[in-house]
């Protein structure tokens, strides 16, 4: 399960910012759009995404991984080769809208959600086994990408993601993917139910996963209407907007710094390759330490790292911004995925996490606009950038304060 669950959050790759960067000039330019229409048409297509999530995590919550994931790898690799066929600003905005809502939405979610029904106590080292996924598909596909469009053409590259995409998750995912460990008679953690633990009897797999405690699941209206809710969202808010934006255009906004673009897309495999070193120590972490701390530290990478963007006074500071930015996206894949159900419980895991994605995937698809805006309109990045630096400081002081909630007493909402 851990295999697929990486396998997917690698080949998310064709509906994420650190993929879709590599296309962004090459597909611009031949299509003749300025950058404003380009990044408008890929903010559409990611409010589009945030909008469906909540509906994709209530089928699988009730169809599961098994029926969903061969279905939204399908629809994900015919995305990716209608992209490889526009021409007009109007199939720019049809093909994002697939990929986005496919790729980095509910290719995602499923992965996650997988992750979350078969691993408890082990959770947070097990979601950061299931990232390295994600942290390798940062590591190489900006460079594949790269390479494919300098040597074939951007056509081409979408037409590769697209085979690759439907070679390895199709097939796998039907012959291998099983919902949840109750399913074959086990429990979270790979535990064995016939297996006695010390002096105790054996207990039947029934027995056991009765005392599974999936009653305490709060419910979508209970969890909304949680103070603390709103206080952890401000985190994947806030990462989505400053982070996507920053990964978006980081070719232009490191070559204000006089690096090349090759450089730049080079960096995000540094960043990627500390964000899987970090990867362990911060499930470990996750599993141990009060979430809302780790959380909060991921936003002073956040801040960290936009101020060096900002100001750079020496070139080699951008392997420091890597790295930084490396260690806040590692804390993302593991804690950040983990919190919900560590919070609100396993049941309507699915549910809760599309609602929190769709508001994280809303402020992603802001996040290139400001700066091509700022770049458009004043000539630099840099207003754009301060309004940047402000936000994870406010996210990470929200989220200090957001203790484990106490789920509403006699509370029987569905």
């Amino acid at each position: 399960m851990l295999g697929v669950a990486a396998a997917a959050q690698y080949l998310s790759a064709p509906g994420q910012s650190y993929s879709v960067a590599a296309f962004k000039d090459p597909m611009r330019e031949g299509l003749q759009l300025s950058e404003t229409n380009y990044s408008l048409a890929y903010g559409v297509a990611t409010v589009l995404s945030a909008c469906l999530l909540p509906f994709v995590g209530r089928l699988v919550d009730r169809f599961g991984a098994r029926v969903m994931l061969p279905i939204i790898a399908t629809g994900l690799g015919s995305g990716c080769f209608y992209m490889s066929t526009i021409d007009s600003l109007a199939e720019l905005y049809i093909g994002f809208c697939c990929v986005r809502s496919l790729g980095q939405g509910a290719l995602s979610l499923v992965a996650v959600w997988l992750v979350g029904e078969w691993f408890q106590r082990k959770r947070g080292v097990a979601t950061a086994i299931a990232g390295l996924g994600g942290g390798i598909s940062v590591m190489t596909v900006p460079l594949l990408n790269n390479w494919l469009i300098e040597t074939y053409g951007w056509q081409t590259a979408w037409v590769t993601l697209s085979l690759a995409v439907w070679s390895v998750l199709i097939i796998p995912a039907i012959l291998v993917v099983r919902d949840r460990p109750e399913d074959l008679g086990m429990l979270p953690d790979g535990v064995d139910p016939t297996v006695p633990e010390a002096d105790e009897n054996p207990k039947t797999p029934e027995d056991a996963v009765a005392d599974l405690p999936r009653s305490d699941s709060w419910t979508v209206k209970e969890v909304i209407r949680d103070l603390t809710f709103w206080k952890l969202l401000s985190v994947p808010s806030t990462a989505g907007l400053v982070g996507t934006g920053l990964v978006f255009h980081q070719v232009n906004l490191l070559g204000r710094h006089g690096l090349s673009p090759q450089y730049a897309l080079g960096l995000m495999a540094i960043q990627a390759g500390f964000a899987t070193l970090v990867a362990f120590p911060a499930g470990w972490a996750t599993d141990r330490y009060p979430n809302r701390f780790i959380l909060a530290g991921a936003m002073l990478a956040l801040a960290i790292a936009t101020s060096l963007v900002l100001y750079m006074p020496f070139q080699w500071l951008a392997i420091a911004y890597a790295l930084v930015l490396g260690s806040h996206g590692s804390v993302m894949r593991s804690t950040a995925n983990v919190i919900w159900i560590n919070y609100y419980g396993r049941e309507n895991q699915g549910a809760v996490r599309g609602v929190a994605w769709s508001a994280m995937i809303l402020a992603s698809s802001m996040g290139p606009l400001p700066l091509a805006l700022s770049s458009d309109f004043f000539g630099s990045y840099e207003p754009a950038l301060l309004g940047f630096l402000v936000l994870p400081i406010l996210a990470g002081l929200a989220v200090w304060t957001a203790h484990p909630p106490v789920r509403p007493a006699n509370s029987s909402e569905q």
